[in-house]
């Protein structure tokens, strides 16, 4: 191991030993500086972690979200000086985590969380105008591309994970019931938020996203679809992004 992959693997694992041979100004011992270091490194990592998943700290506790994030930062060191965008592999590593297999849900959550903060980051646009809908004959209206704004995210889990976070977050006292949920995260006034998505939103929007037609993505959201109530959320917090200037219009 070179004694750069030393000194990165050490800082990751605070029972390491320090790397040999560091020192400091007019060759002085540098050992206690590297652990102040590696002390900084951990606690900056764990509270990247800590913000950026607000509902899975709460629903876990902060002491022990701080264990589990302890031996996250050893499996995942950070690949981006940016720090905000640490944690991308978190739910991903909570799902295969057995001391926390008994909330099956938490891996959902925290792609709620990590959605979350996505969409916060995820680029400005110009909302589509509803007028540019008005009056579509039904086969120009099938043949659209519409164009979903780039802070618009999706999560569909088999758990009710938008009454789990609205509960958790004490945004009302109503305990979760029921079964799978699929949210959109939208961003209407630059702060986002979950919206629970009706019955064949989610596959119609996976659609629109993926650049299906209008009427390809309505076929794909099946027999139950609510259009006009996906549409009208849709248009009422700007989720649907105007064609670029010199584009051709929808």
């Amino acid at each position: 191991m070179s004694r750069e992959c030393e000194f990165r693997a050490a800082l990751m694992e605070p029972s390491a030993a320090i790397p040999h041979g560091l020192s400091g100004g007019a060759g002085r011992c540098a050992d206690r500086r590297y652990n102040v270091y590696r002390n900084n490194v951990a606690v900056s990592l764990t509270g990247a972690i800590e913000t950026g998943f607000p509902t899975v700290t709460r629903l876990i506790g902060e002491e022990n979200l701080r264990r589990v994030a302890s031996v996250f930062i050893r499996q995942s060191p950070p690949t981006s000086p940016i720090l905000a965008q640490y944690g991308r592999a978190f739910p991903a590593f909570l799902a295969a985590f057995p001391p926390l297999a008994h909330l099956p849900y938490l891996s959902d959550i925290a792609r709620v969380d990590l959605a979350m903060r996505e969409s916060y980051h995820a680029a400005d646009h110009t909302p589509l105008d509803p007028a540019a809908l008005t009056g579509l004959e039904e086969d120009d209206l099938a043949a659209l591309h519409l164009t979903l704004a780039p802070s618009l995210r999706l999560v569909s889990s088999n758990w009710p994970i938008h009454q789990i976070r609205a509960f958790t977050m004490g945004e009302t006292q109503d305990k979760p019931t029921g079964g799978g949920e699929a949210v959109a995260i939208l961003r209407p006034r630059f702060d986002p938020a979950p919206y629970l998505l009706p019955q064949g939103a989610y596959a119609f929007l996976s659609a629109l996203g993926a650049g299906e037609t209008f009427g390809a993505a309505q076929e794909r959201g099946g027999p139950k679809f609510d259009l006009p109530a996906t549409l009208t959320l849709l248009l009422e917090t700007g989720a649907l992004s105007a064609p670029e200037t010199g584009a051709a219009s929808c």
